[in-house]
């Protein structure tokens, strides 16, 4: 994996177990133990790469219309946060959240985080061997619940008008939540797919049978090394407007910024009325010397444009 000189020397001799970009050159990885951010050289900051230890005891997130933070709580260390574009919240929690359950002793070594579901208040990952399941406005806390296929004798989906009831069946006790009915097909799937695998049964009516008969689970799959894979998030918080700050840095045709293009039209205009006074060789050098002026103000603010976008651009990217 190509990666800048900064960051391989932060990494060592670490395994990458996911990559995410977070516009242009600027970088998320995270490692076993650690997420590391890096940015590249542009026009608020230097190159820089922070580290973030995955021995958090919190992780909440805050959205807004373009930034986010993904807040990691470490109890008596103190809390940091990485700021980073909202369109890219789902794509980097979802390893940062493997990491800090392997982290913490939820999942076992070789267990593999399969998908990260946010609806709302409610929080649900899927991995390989369990639900983790957590109710609140963080995403994850020591609140968390946890139920090990091991334990599912049944799993049932009961559709409303409003919601779908995942329903879990542990022995004699029941466990039930829901999800939206237009996401809620896309956590079945994952569910059922990740279940059925990990007890080796080729439906839910074949796992059923299997417990009646015998109501022990079969063996778990094992490996080493810490898996993420692909997150496809079915829900998110609530979106929170701009602060003032960020709504000055528009990039629309009615941008303040972009405003500094009326200073070309009344040169322009001024060419036109020299032009319509008429004839003379002093006349036409005035307008020469106009339309010399006119270009070169057009180049500055080409030039300037290509800076207020990169600074937009970079703002975006939480910077």
């Amino acid at each position: 994996m190509d990666l800048p000189e900064t960051v391989r020397s932060v990494v060592g001799d670490e395994s990458v177990a996911a990559r995410v970009s977070l516009g242009g050159e600027d970088l998320l990885l995270v490692t076993p133990t650690r997420t590391v951010v890096y940015r590249a050289e542009g026009l608020l900051s230097d190159e820089s790469v922070h580290e973030y230890g995955h021995d958090v005891e919190r992780i909440a997130v805050k959205s807004k219309r373009r930034k986010a933070k993904i807040r990691l709580d470490y109890g008596t260390g103190g809390e940091q946060s990485i700021s980073l574009p909202t369109n890219c919240v789902d794509d980097a929690l979802h390893p940062i959240l493997a990491g800090v359950l392997n982290a913490a002793g939820v999942t076992d070594p070789g267990e593999t985080v399969k998908r990260t579901f946010r609806f709302s208040e409610l929080t649900v990952v899927v991995t390989s061997a369990r639900l983790v399941k957590h109710v609140g406005g963080a995403v994850w806390d020591a609140g968390q619940e946890e139920f090990h296929y091991d334990d599912v004798t049944d799993l049932r989906f009961e559709e409303g008008n409003h919601g779908t009831a995942i329903v879990l069946r542990l022995g004699d006790r029941q466990e039930r939540f829901k999800a939206p009915n237009d996401s809620a097909g896309e956590l079945r799937e994952a569910l059922v797919a990740t279940l059925l695998n990990h007890v080796g049964h080729d439906s839910l009516e074949a796992l059923r049978a299997a417990r009646d008969e015998s109501g022990e689970g079969d063996e778990g799959e094992s490996g080493g090394g810490m898996a993420v894979e692909r997150l496809s998030p079915l829900g998110s918080d609530p979106v929170e407007s701009t602060d003032d700050s960020e709504g000055a840095y528009k990039d629309d045709a009615d941008s303040p910024v972009g405003s500094t293009t009326t200073g070309v039209d009344v040169v322009g205009g001024s060419i036109e009325s020299v032009g319509s006074q008429g004839g003379g060789d002093d006349v036409a050098a005035e307008l020469a010397a106009l339309r010399e002026a006119v270009e070169q103000q057009g180049e500055q603010i080409s030039a300037q444009r290509e800076l207020i976008d990169q600074l937009i651009e970079e703002l975006r990217r939480g910077r």
